[in-house]
């Protein structure tokens, strides 16, 4: 970061910046931050606490599109967030929000990227030169003549990234960029963004959770709670006080590595410096006494758009198991959950429930629709005419979301509805849950009250399917791992044996094999 006697280099700067939206606690608090051109700024935070209200008033989305209690000023290359409205910064901030399909405008990938171009008067060769470099930039070239409405989630982040690139903005603000992707697509799309600021000089402000790949990007990292800016510094030093920090860099805690690692790389390097003997063996993957199966499915096609989706999928889901469903984006991870939980149609084969099963999507915002938080589960139950046997509470409390009872689920931030979404359905009480990306864009408390509340209902004689990007929920929950690609399984078994097998493991098994996760490192230390 640099001094205010250099503000004439920075891109970006907030002074004295507080918000309120609309009937609403303050979102941000004096906040004064400058990013200087080329900088890679990561912004860091639980839910609510003001990373994505930081975010959007780089372009004045807040305070122009969000009304509520703006003081202070921000200004972005030169020009007054105030002074000025959104669309008089499309030509220097690209913005990508958490919900990608907020960015879709032309029902085809292609036209919908030189849409933004076509706005800002670019010539046609130009134009069509620049859509070009960005479809291969992000490798989503034979998405081009595709609707966004029939892309899966993380082809849809994809080709949003993609729209926010195409002006080529000098800066370029994302919020939780690679939730919705696979780890290779993650690393596709920060590798883009790496060579961007680095071939291309494009400053960027990034929220995100996957701070193994971001952190080693960023130039300097800020840490907000309550609104405030708590923490600005290296990223290292920032990332270590963090809950969310990577896996590595809590081994790195917990074994006293100096410095502290980010990535695999640098664990490695500290793991042969410092070299560790532990005994006993780590505990095995969490074993159950497998009870009788509560959905199967039995060659099981699913046609999409007159193209299979999933093809001959044989599974079985049994009492006490947790299954992660892994592959990449468009593997047909989203369709398998689906056809289990009845909402799609086997075109061959059979989808065989014994008990009822509950799905919740990837967008929370189908699903919410009542006043309050409390009345989102209490209608739950209403439809189902279930009695509220305390279940209300209960889930509210295994999820972590007591204190958000009363609050309208439009207003929470994107990980605080995903919660909700998850304690709406589950109040149901379907003995199978299937869950379809449950941590997209959670803190980390949240996600371990999400994968304590995932255990205890397994092991009370439930079972839930996890379709997931995210290989450390997977090491720590998953019983079972199921591997699709192309709509097709190519794994299945074992999680420990599974993930051991893949080149996207566990951090900790990369770096200690074969201890998969932070926990078992702590269990053979006796702690």
């Amino acid at each position: 970061m640099m001094g205010a006697s250099e503000s004439d280099h920075r891109v970006t700067e907030y002074r004295d910046v507080s918000f309120a939206y609309p009937e609403a606690k303050p979102a941000l608090s004096k906040v004064d931050l400058g990013i200087s051109r080329g900088e890679v700024v990561l912004v860091l935070g639980g839910s609510s606490s003001g990373k994505s209200t930081l975010l959007r008033c780089a372009n004045g989305l807040v305070p122009h599109a969000s009304g509520g209690t703006f003081s202070g000023t921000v200004t972005t290359a030169g020009r007054s967030t105030l002074e000025l409205k959104p669309r008089d910064f499309a030509d220097v901030v690209g913005l990508v929000q958490q919900d990608p399909e907020a960015h879709f405008v032309v029902d085809e990938v292609e036209r919908d990227i030189a849409f933004a171009l076509e706005n800002l008067g670019m010539d046609q060769s130009e134009m069509r030169r620049r859509v070009e470099e960005i479809l291969d930039a992000l490798d989503i070239a034979h998405l081009r003549h595709r609707s966004p409405a029939t892309l899966s989630g993380g082809e849809k982040q994809r080709c949003a990234i993609a729209g926010a690139l195409a002006s080529g903005p000098d800066l370029l603000v994302l919020d939780e960029p690679t939730s919705q992707l696979d780890p290779q697509g993650a690393d596709d799309v920060l590798a883009a963004i790496g060579r961007l600021n680095t071939d291309l000089g494009v400053t960027v402000i990034i929220a995100e959770h996957r701070l193994e790949r971001a952190g080693s990007l960023a130039d300097c990292a800020v840490m907000m709670a309550e609104g405030r800016i708590t923490q600005c510094g290296k990223p290292a030093d920032v990332i270590a006080s963090y809950p969310g920090a990577p896996p590595v860099t809590h081994l790195g805690l917990l074994l006293g590595w100096d410095p502290l690692p980010l990535t695999v790389r640098d664990a490695l390097i500290a793991a042969r410096s410092q070299p560790l003997t532990l005994k006993p063996a780590p505990r095995t993957t969490a074993e159950v006494s497998r009870g009788d199966v509560l959905v199967a499915a039995r060659g099981v096609d699913v046609a999409l758009g007159g193209s299979k989706a999933i093809s001959d999928i044989s599974l079985e889901l049994a009492q006490g198991e947790v299954l992660a469903v892994m592959g990449r984006n468009g593997a047909g991870k989203t369709t398998l959950l689906k056809a289990l939980a009845g909402l799609a149609t086997p075109a061959r084969g059979s989808v065989e429930a014994a008990v009822r099963c509950a799905y919740v999507p990837q967008d929370p915002n189908s699903l919410l629709f009542s006043a309050t938080v409390r009345k989102e589960l209490e209608e739950t139950l209403r439809l189902l005419r279930r009695p509220d046997d305390g279940s209300v509470d209960g889930w509210l409390a295994s999820l972590g979301i007591n204190d958000l009872a009363d609050r309208h689920p439009r207003a929470l931030s994107g990980g605080e509805r995903q919660r909700v979404a998850i304690a709406a359905v589950a109040v149901g009480g379907a003995p199978v849950l299937l869950l379809d990306e449950p941590t997209r864009g959670i803190d980390a408390p949240s996600r371990d009250a999400l994968e304590i509340a995932i255990r205890e209902h397994a092991a009370t004689g439930g079972a839930v399917a996890i379709a997931t990007h995210d290989v450390e929920l997977a090491a720590r929950c998953a019983t079972r791992v199921a591997i699709l690609a192309e709509g097709e399984m190519v794994a299945e078994g074992d999680a420990r044996k599974i993930l051991a097998g893949s080149l996207f493991a566990p951090q900790v098994l990369r770096v200690l094999p074969p201890f998969m996760t932070v926990g078992d490192v702590k269990t053979a230390l006796g702690q």
